[in-house]
């Protein structure tokens, strides 16, 4: 969890961490709304430097549909984990969120 939404401060160690413990050996896909973070050059360019491995993909434009996994990965992490906890701090938060999302 960042303080911002900018891409270096989200987007970029979010994606590194995802790389990062799982090897990209086949192509895939990278789908995404149209949010400027997934459209800037910082990141496009990272998923360019796989040569090809990595396609990106964007939701057409006022379409949730096309972003129903990622928003119902949300709702989930929000009904189920987020709405019945109290957090005292920022970190706490951030302790149990990322322990949903990867246990």
């Amino acid at each position: 969890m960042s303080q911002t939404l900018s891409t270096s401060d989200t987007i970029i160690p979010a994606f590194n961490m995802a790389v990062t413990s799982n090897t990209i050996s086949k192509e895939l896909i990278f789908h995404s709304d149209r949010g400027t973070q997934y459209a800037s050059y910082k990141f496009t360019n990272i998923l360019k430097s796989y040569k090809g491995l990595i396609k990106q993909s964007m939701s057409r434009k006022g379409n949730c549909w096309d972003n129903t996994v990622a928003e119902s990965l949300f709702k989930s992490l929000k009904v189920e984990w987020v709405y019945k906890h109290n957090y005292w701090l920022r970190s706490e938060a951030e302790l149990f969120i990322f322990q949903w999302i990867e246990t």
